[in-house]
């Protein structure tokens, strides 16, 4: 009767086991991206072929409706108290947040995104969208100090740190050659549509 038992357990063990091995490869599946950095190179009708900052050829829907923004250099003493900014941080050696770039918004994008949240452009990074309380220059830069509805936070923005803002643009844009950052969703089919892209002017790379 024993033998009888174990050799009809083994085939739940077997089944047991494959389901383990699927949730796993279900768990491990990348995550599905939500933005597409890189270099157009090609566009033909509504869609639009662009090498990855890391190398992929990744096909991109354009949506109908797409919005389209102009990204453009500005200078550091252009952002002030009650500027509304995106900052992305990464933590310093002192336990601040340390700029890795800065973006101004138009009046118009007042309050877009406003929070603090993770990060895709480096390891640990952040993205704030807040507005500016205080701004304090040193020898070497801004510690801006950014209010937003659930926090607040010190910001050090060195010198270097490049810091641009929005321009209206439009799909004329979109060529072969153009820096861009094509925020995404995946469509029913697994193909992917952009339907928000900011694109660098003047061969401009949107730091974001």
């Amino acid at each position: 009767m024993t033998i009888q038992r174990v050799t009809f357990a083994r085939p739940s063990i077997a089944v047991a086991m494959v389901a383990l091995s699927t949730y796993c490869a279900f768990a491990q599946r990348a995550p599905v991206p939500t933005r597409v950095r890189g270099t157009i190179e090609s566009v033909t009708g509504d869609t639009m072929q662009v090498k990855s900052r890391t190398g992929e050829d990744v096909k991109l829907h354009i949506a109908t409706d797409v919005n389209v923004s102009g990204i453009t250099k500005i200078s550091l003493a252009d952002i002030k108290p009650g500027s509304f900014i995106g900052a992305t941080t990464v933590p310093g050696p002192d336990g601040g947040q340390n700029a890795v770039e800065v973006h101004v918004f138009p009046e118009s994008m007042r309050g877009t995104g406003e929070g603090s949240r993770p990060w895709d452009l480096k390891p640990n990074s952040s993205m704030t969208n807040a507005t500016v309380a205080e701004s304090v220059v040193g020898n070497d830069g801004h510690t801006l100090l950014v209010k937003y509805k659930d926090g607040e936070k010190k910001v050090f923005v060195a010198d270097n740190t490049p810091v641009v803002t929005f321009v209206p643009s439009d799909k004329s844009e979109l060529k072969p050659g153009a820096k861009v950052i094509a925020f995404i969703k995946q469509l029913p089919d697994g193909s992917f549509e952009a339907n928000r892209i900011s694109v660098g002017r003047d061969g401009l790379t949107p730091p974001m």
